[in-house]
């Protein structure tokens, strides 16, 4: 997160919602603490230093093993496009190049996936390792490159890491980059040559933070321990479908012919691709349907649910999971992605247009690398024309568009992880009455500076044992209770994971097969390939074709699970039974309403489809709000423009606002001060811009609803920890929290839960509004503030509390208050500008900027209730293909091409990411030689 660099508001900027603990974020630095002193480190970081990392941009170099000479030519962004004759030439110029631009933070990213962070970064890390050694990513990697990948990906890969190498050969880790002239005071760390295996690798932990619902496992199974199943199906409502439209709304699943079928549509080309490799076994059982309500969590046979010592165990693991440092996410929690998709005959151009922005953590440098490879020309020897985004590490582009198609990606949400509760007995497990021995290994941590050590990992036949991470949770597991439909606890319980990232894949295959697929069949068998993480694909192609389709490894249950609270893995019900085939997932196909929209929502209508997907869906706030822009543009026989596409991406509008409001404005608040805080909110458009007091207001009111509504009624296990509620006052008089005294950040009510916010929390307070007298809205009398006995009651202490907060924040004028004061987004170098001393950090990070936008907004600048208004995801790039002319399609990046502190283009793109602007993106060959101002040529 952020550095302590405040505003003059004195804010410190806000923090994840979700647990951030002894190994918060990607790394640590108890080690750079012991540099050798200011005053030496400031010696050695020199210009000079600073500029030997910079890369090569013009001119030319040797590259041995090039077939041929490459052209690097990059624009005035840094933005860098390969030109080869053949595709080993091509990947492996890839890999030079993102070398020179990344290698520092495709190294970190690299010993994270392998569990390998303490050889980098010593004892503070031994933790994190443990946990991702018991995941097994790289065990798991190393045998998908054996065992699964085509003989052209092993190629690719090979090429790839070839380049890197090239790149590293003869430079000390100084040459590479400012960090690791840092890390060199403090261990004698030195790079490492780049495998194929380590860009695989980078697939599961991208796959780790898309992986669904499993914190919502976690926290159903601990509301038990307060919560009645009435209040836990009230906080997990159903999706609403007949207000908010799924993804796929023509065709469903036909049971005779097992597969989806769509009708109604023009094209021929929606069928399905058969049993693709990586699909795993055929579904069998219908899992149970999609109907039932999330979140009952009543106690099914064995689940150990209502129990105090499971909830600590759950607590624990929760903890762990949420410590895990984020890879592209949060950690799994409220990420989001808007993608939309509209047909040429809805366009100025004639031609579909495709919109994508992937909602992820904020980071610097941006996740996102933007480039092209370009084969000269295209042919067998040469097959690929593709630009857009990739990851630094990984071969190939991930999101973007080749000569013919564009494509963009959200997540999907389909759960595809479950957690299990094992019964330990001696070396083994119980299964189905007797016990199975386990599986296990040594896994060896190297440490700098310091002595290795040597773990064993457990694994049952629902996966390794998480449990077995902490010592806490092993003595937790041994004292835990369970119902009495449950068996005995002889040495005690675990906690098993399953997940479809865990076996062997063909994701990568997929990557390359979608860069040069040529119509919506070639996407369609690309995408079948693309095994995890499940994602909502949409597509668009130069003859005038969309379309969406569903791909993943997704298991199906027994009727007797749905997947959404822990199962008891002595119980062979609870088994997987095995995986939906891929003729049998929801597609669409030119849909005759000419447009597609993902926003995370529900994929389709239960009463079409037999297969739980998943019960903790988005619940689509912004992709109805973007159907809605869609729909209001069209209507009448209106057009669509790029720059229409452009600007619904930047839509500020808030729909819980809109709900809430007329409600406000008819309580009397009581107050002066507080009333005039009220008039803000007369007139509003219910729009969150940058300068909008009314925004700043509303969102404190919301904030303070949630708090006061559910805060002291869910489990002290569910609180976020460390997060900022209150700040230091500025030239207040008005009354504080309930001691008297506002609260400084990182304290928290010991027994107060606090709900994060997101959309879910939309929903919920949208079915109790009809409901005025719940007892969701009661809440006891605090100081001097009277009891809340009724919805109206409960606004208006809300109201009040809000007012104040404010002026601690942003002062008593409220003619000063600003949303963008409130909301504001740091970029932060996820290594050292974490938790180093002050000086690092203020080299390596950047910001504040101030953003507009919200929660569950399609501008999606997320804040978490839990934590403040500090923006804690973010929108990390745009684009907008036009498909009538590829040159006029426009993208941009949350940061820069670089990941160098002091390149031009380190951050050169966030002003304009920040004022909502979008970049030209050059993609025939004129067009990139026009944009050209730097050209390196790599010869053999």
């Amino acid at each position: 997160m952020p550095p302590n660099t405040t505003a003059s508001t004195g804010q410190q900027p806000g923090k994840s919602g979700r647990r951030k603990g002894r190994k918060a974020r990607l790394i640590v630095l108890v080690l750079v603490l012991a540099l050798i002193g200011g005053l030496a480190f400031g010696a050695y970081w020199s210009i000079s230093t600073v500029r030997a990392s910079f890369p090569q941009t013009k001119g030319s170099l040797t590259l041995k093993g090039l077939s041929g000479p490459v052209e690097v030519k990059r624009d005035n962004y840094g933005i860098p496009q390969i030109y080869a004759s053949s595709d080993a030439d091509l990947f492996m110029a890839q890999g030079y190049v993102q070398a020179q631009d990344r290698f520092y933070e495709m190294d970190v990213r690299r010993h994270m996936a392998a569990g390998r962070l303490s050889e980098m970064f010593g004892k503070s890390q031994v933790d994190n390792d443990e946990f991702l050694r018991t995941l097994g990513w790289e065990r798991v990697a190393k045998e998908e490159y054996d065992t699964k990948l085509s003989a052209a990906t092993k190629k690719y890969l090979q090429a790839y890491a070839q380049g890197v190498n090239a790149y590293l050969q003869g430079k000390d880790g100084k040459d590479i980059s400012l960090e690791y002239a840092a890390l060199g005071f403090t261990n004698d760390y030195k790079p490492q040559k780049w495998t194929p295996v380590d860009s695989i690798s980078w697939l599961k932990a991208m796959a780790w933070d898309l992986r669904s619902n499993m914190q919502d496992e976690i926290d159903r199974a601990l509301l038990t321990s307060r919560l009645g199943p009435k209040q836990i199906a009230e906080l997990y409502p159903q999706y609403p479908y007949s207000r908010n439209k799924a993804i796929v709304q023509e065709g469903q699943y036909d049971e005779l012919t097992g597969a989806f079928e769509q009708g109604g549509t023009s094209g021929t080309s929606g069928t399905g691709t058969g049993g693709t490799s990586g699909t795993g076994g055929t579904a069998t059982g219908t899992a149970g349907t999609a109907s039932g309500t999330s979140g009952t969590a009543s106690g099914t046979s064995g689940t150990a649910s209502g129990t105090s010592g499971l909830d600590s165990q759950l607590t624990g693991l929760s903890d762990a999971l949420s410590d895990l440092p984020p890879a592209v996410g949060v950690n799994g929690d409220g990420i989001g992605s808007n993608s939309w998709v509209v047909s040429g005959e809805h366009t100025i151009t004639g031609k579909p247009l495709l919109a994508n922005d992937p909602h992820l953590s904020p980071s610097l440098p941006s996740v996102w690398y933007q480039m092209g490879l370009h084969c000269r020309s295209v042919s067998s020897a040469c097959q690929y024309d593709v630009s857009g985004y990739t990851f630094a590490g990984m071969p190939g582009v991930i999101i973007g568009h080749n000569q013919d198609i564009a494509w963009g990606m959200t997540n999907s949400g389909v759960d595809v992880t479950d957690l299990y509760l094992e019964k330990i007995t001696g070396d083994g497990y119980l299964y189905d009455g007797k016990v199975k021995p386990f599986e296990t290994r040594e896994e060896t941590i190297k440490v700098a500076g310091g002595s290795p050590k040597t773990i064993v990992v457990r694994e049952t036949n629902n996966g390794p044992l998480l449990s077995d991470r902490a010592e806490e949770l092993v003595k937790v597991g041994k004292k835990a209770t369970v119902d009495t439909a449950a068996p005995d606890r002889g040495d005690g319980y675990g906690v098993a994971l399953r997940w479809t990232a865990l076996q062997p894949g063909t994701t990568m295959d997929a990557v390359f097969a979608m860069d040069r697929a040529k119509n919506w069949t070639d996407f369609r068998k690309a995408a079948a390939l693309f095994d995890v993480p499940s994602q909502n694909l949409i597509y668009a192609d130069t003859e005038d074709n969309i379309g969406y389709t569903l791909p993943g490894r997704i298991p199906t249950r027994s009727q007797d699970d749905d997947g959404s609270v822990p199962a008891p893995g002595w119980d062979p019900k609870y088994r997987w039974t095995g995986y939906i085939e891929q003729d049998a997932l929801p597609y669409e196909y030119n849909p005759p309403r000419g447009y597609i929209v993902t926003a995370n929502q529900a994929v389709i209508d239960p009463d079409k489809y037999p297969y739980t997907l998943t019960e903790d869906w988005s619940y689509g706030t912004r992709s109805q709000r973007i159907t809605d822009l869609i729909q209001s543009k069209i209507k009448n026989g209106g057009k669509i423009s790029t720059d229409d596409m452009r600007q619904m991406q930047l839509d500020n509008s808030s729909e819980i606002a809109r709900l809430l409001v007329p409600t406000l404005l008819k309580i009397d608040p009581g107050s002066k001060d507080v009333r005039e805080a009220q008039k803000l909110l007369e007139g509003w458009d219910y729009t969150q811009d940058t300068d909008s007091a009314a925004a700043a207001y509303f969102n404190a009111v919301w904030r303070n609803i949630l708090k006061l509504a559910f805060g002291n009624k869910l489990p002290k296990e569910l609180r976020v920890k460390g997060q900022c509620l209150w700040v230091e006052p500025v030239n207040t008089t008005g009354p504080a929290d309930e001691a008297g005294k506002v609260r400084e950040c990182g304290e928290r009510d010991p027994d107060q839960a606090q709900p994060d916010g997101g959309d879910r929390w939309f929903e919920v307070v949208r079915k109790l509004m009809d409901q005025p007298d719940s007892d969701w809205w009661k809440t006891p009398k605090a100081g001097t503030r009277p009891a809340a006995d009724n919805r109206d009651q409960l606004f208006k202490r809300a109201m009040i509390d809000a007012r104040w907060e404010l002026t601690a924040k942003l002062g008593k004028d409220i003619d000063t208050w600003t949303w963008g004061r409130l909301h504001r987004l740091f970029l932060k170098n996820q290594t050292l500008g974490t938790e180093g001393p002050g000086f690092v950090q203020y080299a390596l990070n950047r910001g504040p900027w101030e953003l507009s936008g919200g929660e569950a907004t399609v501008n999606a600048t997320g804040w978490n209730a839990a934590g403040g208004y500090g923006v804690v995801w973010v929108p990390s790039m745009r684009m907008v293909v036009n498909l009538g002319d590829l040159d006029k399609s426009r993208w941009i990046n949350l940061s820069g091409a670089s990941g160098h502190a002091y390149s031009a283009h380190y951050v050169d793109q966030t002003d304009k990411w920040a004022d909502g602007e979008l970049l030209p993106w050059s993609f025939s060959d004129r067009a990139v030689e026009d944009g050209t101002t730097d050209k390196l040529v790599l010869k053999p």
